[in-house]
């Protein structure tokens, strides 16, 4: 069968002229008479990824291009049963580091054919409103970034809608997750700066219901019980510059002086707890102070912070995890996946790390 559509000999000035006459909007049927293709073809043309020659591909964008023709993406969802649309559920408390997740999602879904509806929660707590409101667009598939119950999980289940975990897992449940070792980046911080004679060591937390800033938090006191170093002194935080500020105070307070090192379990804090000693308290950092952070957002590398912190690789989990899900969403189930990522120490300007002790 061939694929030259039979009204081939229309020109661009019959069809706007037929279009006119019945008073609607230019559709695919029109495109593939200009083309001289089928309306498979118009369709395959528009989706990316899709099998279609490079000349029927040339043929039907001028086509497009002459009769100003859009896709009707609701249309086409009809047609295969999918909205195209992806939810992303994230805390508001992702602060700096949220701009290059949303920007690596977005490109690499868009490449793709699909699209973000964005969802963002005061905090990780509240997400049964916010799901009960991304249920009704109907999308083919979710990346959550907040921790999910037991009972939401199963909910996803029921409902047949794929979700991948960002950043965040569910112990002891089998769920597909794309997460950053924060306990082995928080591990290997606290063994540098150990090695490099930092013994006093305090912390400025992050929120309870904050899953990584709990596992950074653990994975640095318990290693600094292996090392058999004293405990630290740990304030809490709200995962914000205000937090770095007011728990530099408070450690300095309660210490009567600084410690050798303050480790903030997220870069925000830590640009805050720098500046603050720097210009509040006219601290030395680092010379009397170290202070590192967690993260690897942009500014933390700025020439005015030049921030030791632990970086995670966002571009490549952000990558992983719309990877995952597109199988997930064209495959149907499958067994559960949980890629592990390492994150990287970053060597500032901000912590004594010069010769080992």
């Amino acid at each position: 069968m061939s694929n030259t559509h039979p009204l081939q000999s229309h020109t661009v000035a019959d069809i706007l002229a037929l279009i006119q006459r019945e008073a609607r909007r230019v559709t695919s049927y029109d495109v593939a008479t200009l083309a001289g293709v089928s309306q498979s073809a118009v369709s395959r043309s528009f989706k990316p990824g899709a099998s279609v020659s490079k000349a029927t591909h040339a043929r039907v964008m001028k086509a497009a291009s002459q009769l100003d023709y859009t896709p009707n993406a609701a249309a086409r969802s009809l047609n295969t049963r999918r909205s195209n649309l992806i939810a992303l559920i994230i805390s508001d408390r992702a602060n700096l580091y949220f701009p290059d997740v949303l920007a690596e999602l977005s490109r690499q879904f868009a490449l793709r054919g699909m699209r973000i509806l964005l969802f963002t929660l005061p905090s990780e707590t509240e997400i049964d409103q916010v799901l009960s409101e991304m249920w009704h667009f109907q999308v083919d598939g979710v990346v959550v970034a907040a921790h999910l119950s037991r009972a939401q999980v199963a909910e996803f289940s029921r409902r047949r809608v794929p979700f991948v975990l960002y950043n965040r897992q569910l112990r002891d449940a089998n769920i597909n997750a794309i997460v950053c070792d924060q306990l082995e980046g928080a591990r290997q911080l606290v063994s540098r700066l150990a090695g490099f004679g930092h013994r006093r060591f305090a912390i400025i937390s992050g929120p309870d219901d904050s899953v990584i800033a709990r596992e950074r938090m653990r994975g640095s006191v318990e290693r600094l019980a292996e090392l058999r170093l004293p405990a630290p002194l740990i304030v809490g935080g709200g995962d914000d510059y205000a937090s770095g500020v007011r728990g530099l105070s408070e450690i300095l307070e309660q210490l009567a002086g600084p410690p050798d090192v303050i480790i903030c379990c997220n870069d925000v804090m830590a640009i805050g707890c720098l500046d603050s000693a720097r210009h509040e308290f006219g601290l030395d950092v680092p010379g009397q102070l170290s202070i590192t952070g967690f993260g690897g957002i942009a500014p933390a590398a700025w020439i005015s912070y030049g921030l030791t912190t632990v970086r995670q690789p966002v571009q490549n989990m952000a990558q992983a995890a719309v990877e995952m899900l597109s199988t997930l969403i064209d495959k149907g189930s499958s067994a559960p996946e949980r890629r592990v990522f390492s994150a990287t120490l970053i060597e500032g300007q901000t912590a004594r790390l010069g010769a080992p002790l």
